[in-house]
């Protein structure tokens, strides 16, 4: 009697332990079901599905931190293409003008204030002279905030009879601001001046 009551003892434990098992396991695997869940739903919430051209093109979100160094590079590189970009043509060199105002402060304003005082852009239409900018490399320093830059660049200024190359490096600094339709990357450059703008050859055209 003694040793079936302890045969029963014995069964009725390892059901106790298998059951303790079995519903660790299943505690186990909606923890894992959960997480991977959660995985999935974060994943999706960073995609971005953007129509193009009738075609839907997955893009993915990310920290703003992440993509300030390509951010600001792009902005004074644009910044530089709308201030530098100039045809003879006033309209033209209004519209290109008041794009890059909205990128910078008031010492781009003060440059072209200045320019304009001197007759730069009048003498440039009357000319019929165009002039075109490559940014060839942008440099932000992002370790200090307002983040400072340095752009070098060339200038390809055509004129009827002549093409001039001309060196352009100018810095400033990059502070953050509210993103806008003119304004795409939330960046105003300040203390913007140039350091060097010297020609590095002229040649006649033919």
């Amino acid at each position: 009697m003694f040793k079936k009551a302890k045969n029963i003892d014995e069964a009725f434990r390892q059901v106790k332990n298998f059951c303790l098992t079995v519903v660790a396991g299943c505690v186990l695997i909606v923890c894992f079901t959960l997480w991977q869940s959660i995985s999935l739903v974060s994943g999706m919430q960073q995609k971005i599905y953007i129509l193009a051209n009738g075609k839907a093109l997955e893009a993915f979100s990310s920290e703003r931190k992440d993509n300030i160094p390509v951010e600001a590079r792009d902005h004074v590189k644009t910044f530089h293409q709308y201030f530098f970009t100039l045809d003879p043509d006033d309209a033209a060199v209004q519209a290109t003008i008041s794009k890059a105002l909205y990128l910078a402060d008031g010492t781009a304003k003060r440059v072209y204030d200045d320019l304009k005082e001197k007759g730069y852009y009048a003498a440039l239409i009357s000319g019929n002279v165009n002039q075109t900018i490559t940014v060839d490399s942008v440099v932000v320093d992002i370790n200090e905030y307002p983040y400072r830059f340095r752009c070098f660049a060339t200038q390809r200024i055509v004129r009827p009879t002549t093409i001039t190359t001309r060196s352009l490096i100018t810095d400033g600094a990059l502070r953050s601001v509210s993103r806008s339709d003119n304004n795409p990357h939330g960046f105003l450059i300040e203390k913007w001046s140039t350091i060097e703008n010297r020609d590095l050859k002229t040649e006649n055209r033919r």
